[in-house]
């Protein structure tokens, strides 16, 4: 079945300043939409949090085709203890490791020619420092774009 795609991955975070510069200076994704909500989610899909939230589209483009991420802020949460199901997400992109070395981000290189960081919060980033192949012309026009090469679960 080649329609099916992964639409987008959320994050809570604590620090939406510090987590838009990882996002956009280390990683090189765009703000595509910014939402802001003055009570909880009513399907719950925000956790058990009443207040005031936001959510922010970040990605390489459109959500149409694109992997995005959704940046899930609620007021008044500084930080969250993350679980264990989550390892991370790998992402192929010479210019992210190129990046973060520039900007001095903490990089660990776990193999050879893949690096692990983090993003504010503590979320993992394994980095490929390869460069992104695209039969799209349509990404062919955005060198820096870094797709979504896989999502690291563990099953309970």
């Amino acid at each position: 079945m080649g329609g099916r795609r992964a639409l987008h991955y959320v994050l809570k975070i604590g620090d939406r300043g510090q987590t838009a510069c990882f996002f956009r200076d280390v990683l090189g994704m765009k703000v595509l939409r910014h939402e802001e909500f003055e009570e909880g989610c009513k399907a719950t899909c925000n956790g058990p949090y009443d207040g005031k939230w936001s959510k922010t589209m970040i990605g390489y483009g459109s959500e149409d085709n694109h992997f995005v991420v959704e940046l899930t802020y609620n007021y008044g949460i500084g930080e969250y203890c993350l679980g264990n199901d989550f390892l991370g997400l790998t992402l192929q992109s010479s210019q992210a490791v190129a990046n973060a070395k520039q900007l001095n981000w903490p990089l660990s290189e776990v193999t050879p020619g893949v690096f692990e960081t983090e993003a504010p919060g503590g979320y993992k980033f394994y980095l490929e420092d390869k460069a992104q192949p695209s039969t799209d012309p349509v990404q062919k026009s955005h060198p820096c774009r870094i797709q979504l090469k896989e999502v690291n679960c563990l099953l309970a």
